[in-house]
C-alpha cells in the first residue's frame, strides 16, 4: 500500500509544480497587491522566466531571484501564457501593444473645476496611503496638491470608457487600468506635483474625468499640473504657505484671489474644510483662455459651505 502511495505521489507531482512564466512586458513589481509599495524601484526583465507562486484577482505573486524582498506582486497581463521552457533564453518576447485609453470625446467642456488639496490636511486622515509615507521636504508639505481637473456638469464622467476599465476604477484597481502615454518630464512633474499618483490616482483622474476633457493624457496632465503652479506660485499659495498652522477665512482667501488673478475670480474659489481644517481649494473654471487667470474670469460663481478653517502643517 506505501509503495502504491509512493508511485502515485510522484505521478502527481508535476501536477502541484510551480509553473515559470516568461515575462513580455517590463512591468514594475509590488510588494503589495495594491501597488503602492516597490522596494528598490523592481521591474520585470523581457523574455527572463519567474516563478509562480500565487494567482489572485488578475495578478500573479513571482519570486525575482537576487533581490530584497524576492516576492512580488504584478498584473498577468506582463506575461504570455506559456511556459519559460516554451521561449528560448536569448530569445526576447515580443512586447505586446500597450492597451490605450481613447479619447474619442472631442467636445471640450464649457466649465471645469480644478481640484486642489492640502495634502497635509489629507493624510490626517489617510495615513496609511503611500504618498503619506514620504519623509518631509516634499514639494506639497507647502503648497497645494493637484487632485484633478474635472470637466462640468459633474455627470460628465467616463466618455468612450470600455466597461471593464470602468468596472476596475469603481473597484479602486486603479492598478489596472492602462499606462498613460506621458512624456518622461510629466511623468516627473506629476510625481512632485500629485503625490497621489503613488496610488495610481493619475489613472484614476484620467478614466474618470480627462477622457470627458477634449484633450489626450499628455495634454490633460501638462495643462492640470500648469494651473497648479500657477496658484501656488501667486500670492494665494504664498498666503497659505506663510500662515500653516493658523486659521484663516474664506474671505482672506477670497481676497488673495482676488489680487492674483483679478477682481471677481474669488467667488469662483470655495474651501472645502473637514475636522476643522481646509483639505480642498476647488476653483471653478469657464474655457476661454489657457491661464488660471483667464479661465477664472469666465467660470461660474459659487458659494462655499466651509467659511474658515485650520491650515494643517506635515505630520500626524
Amino acid at each position: 500500500m506505501k509503495k502504491f502511495i509512493l508511485i502515485t505521489l510522484m505521478l502527481l507531482s508535476p501536477l502541484f509544480a510551480q509553473k515559470m512564466l516568461v515575462a513580455t512586458q517590463s512591468c514594475e513589481a509590488y510588494n503589495n497587491m495594491k501597488h503602492t509599495n516597490n522596494t528598490g524601484k523592481q521591474s520585470l526583465t523581457i523574455g527572463d522566466s519567474y516563478k509562480v507562486l500565487d494567482d489572485k484577482k488578475g495578478q500573479y505573486y513571482i519570486t525575482i531571484s537576487g533581490i530584497s524582498v524576492p516576492n512580488r506582486w504584478v498584473d498577468k497581463n506582463c506575461f504570455e501564457a506559456s511556459t519559460a521552457t516554451k521561449t528560448p533564453p536569448t530569445e526576447k518576447a515580443k512586447t505586446p501593444p500597450t492597451e490605450k485609453a481613447k479619447t474619442t470625446h472631442s467636445t471640450k467642456p464649457k466649465y471645469s473645476l480644478l481640484a486642489l488639496s492640502w495634502q497635509n490636511a489629507f493624510c490626517q486622515t489617510h495615513q496609511r496611503k503611500a504618498e503619506c509615507q514620504r519623509a518631509r521636504g516634499a514639494y506639497t508639505d507647502t503648497r497645494f496638491s493637484l487632485h484633478g481637473l474635472w470637466p462640468q456638469p459633474r455627470e460628465n464622467l467616463y466618455c468612450d470608457v470600455s466597461s471593464k476599465q470602468k468596472q476596475f476604477d469603481k473597484r479602486g484597481q486603479w492598478y489596472q487600468l492602462p499606462k498613460l502615454e506621458l512624456t518622461a518630464t510629466t511623468r516627473k512633474e506629476l510625481l512632485r506635483i500629485m503625490p497621489a499618483s503613488a496610488s495610481n490616482l493619475q489613472k484614476h483622474e484620467w478614466i474618470k474625468h480627462g477622457t470627458c476633457s477634449g484633450m489626450n493624457p499628455q495634454e490633460y496632465y501638462a495643462h492640470a499640473i500648469e494651473l497648479t503652479k500657477q496658484l501656488n506660485n501667486s500670492k494665494v499659495g504664498q498666503f497659505f504657505s506663510q500662515n500653516i498652522g493658523k486659521k484663516v477665512t474664506l474671505q482672506q482667501v477670497r481676497f488673495k484671489m482676488n489680487e492674483s488673478f483679478g477682481q471677481g475670480s474669488g467667488k469662483r474659489a470655495e474651501l472645502r474644510c473637514r475636522n476643522g481644517l481646509i483639505t480642498e481649494i476647488w476653483l471653478h473654471l469657464g474655457n476661454q483662455g489657457e491661464s488660471l487667470q483667464a479661465l477664472l474670469q469666465g467660470g461660474k460663481e459659487v458659494n462655499s459651505r466651509c467659511r474658515e478653517g485650520k491650515i494643517d502643517r506635515v505630520g500626524f
